[in-house]
């Protein structure tokens, strides 16, 4: 954005961005602030840097903040005023910062149980049975923090500028088949039955892979939330060019006022059932990469004591699977 002032004040030139954010009425600044800016300059001849903090303009918007140049003209006092919005790479630079805190807070609690777990087998080295009570916890917790870094880096992916690799048409239901196959262990432990109704055969356009993993999260999610003998249903249906993949479960629930924040990075809602199922806080998220990365959708429903449904839609390619 540029704005070039008379020595009277006077605005003699603006770009449409300048009107956008406000700072223009009456061929005036309105802004004191950078008035005041424009000011020093005048005074002391010399070009200056400085920040405007903006509110939010609309119903909705969100405040900027403007980085400014100042520079003189000429002699007759005409000022030149550049004007950056750089609000959206602070708010990106605010998120960088945010995952990068909160995935050091998430790697250094298995790392101190890893050490706090070898000091344990050093000082039980005569003890066999104790030696291999601590190894198997090792194990564990090394299983853990493969996992998270893993989902990291599957986040990570998510989010590149050309996050799809391997686009083709898919079929849901091989997907789904798939993901269930990775996750039929720890629904046979827990004693919990998969449930798999294929109401429509259908084919997307996706990244196989990405779906896969997808679906895998929302099933072990269904799973780790819960109780022992109950069942996760699957389904997959088609409706008005949309297809889409439903998990729900006989699970404790998600109050209300946390179902705005599950899609969020490290967000837990039970972090005490979280460390004992293992989960990263990432699962979620993820899913809501995928969806996104392919123009699709996923929505959740859940009320406490009464289980979450989460819908995962996509749109649909044309046609049906062997037609």
């Amino acid at each position: 954005m540029s704005i070039v002032l008379s020595g009277n004040d006077q605005i003699i030139y603006s770009s449409h961005e300048a009107s956008r954010f406000g700072l223009i009425r009456d061929l005036r600044i309105t802004s004191q602030e950078l008035m005041a800016l424009v000011r020093v300059v005048r005074r002391t001849e010399k070009a200056r840097e400085g920040h405007l903090d903006l509110p939010s303009i609309g119903l909705g918007g969100a405040p900027s903040n403007l980085r400014v140049r100042v520079s003189p003209l000429d002699e007759t006092g005409r000022t030149l005023v550049l004007i950056d919005d750089v609000s959206e790479a602070q708010r990106v630079d605010a998120i960088r910062r945010d995952f990068v805190a909160n995935i050091s807070h998430e790697l250094k609690t298995p790392i101190g149980a890893l050490s706090l777990l070898s000091e344990a087998v050093a000082g039980a080295s005569d003890n066999p049975e104790m030696v291999k009570h601590f190894a198997a916890k090792m194990g564990v917790t090394s299983h853990r923090l493969t996992e998270l870094v893993q989902q990291i880096i599957n986040l990570s992916r998510l989010q590149d500028a050309n996050p799809l690799q391997e686009f083709e048409l898919v079929s849901v239901t091989d997907v789904v088949n798939q993901a269930i196959s990775l996750c039929i262990t720890n629904a046979d432990s827990r004693k919990i039955a998969i449930d798999f109704d294929i109401q429509d055969e259908c084919k997307v356009f996706a990244d196989r892979e990405q779906l896969v993993m997808a679906i895998q999260n929302l099933v072990e999610n269904a799973i780790n939330y819960s109780p022992n003998n109950t069942r996760v249903s699957i389904t997959i249906r088609s409706d008005n060019g949309t297809v889409e993949i439903i998990v729900k479960d006989q699970g404790i629930g998600i109050p209300e006022s946390d179902l705005e924040r599950i899609f969020e990075r490290f967000y837990r809602v039970d972090p005490a059932r979280s460390r004992e199922t293992g989960g990263t806080g990432l699962g979620l998220s993820i899913v809501k990469h995928v969806a996104a990365n392919h123009d699709g959708e996923v929505k959740v429903w859940s009320r406490p004591g009464e289980g979450s449904t989460f819908t995962f839609s996509l749109p649909k390619s044309e046609g049906v699977i062997g037609k």
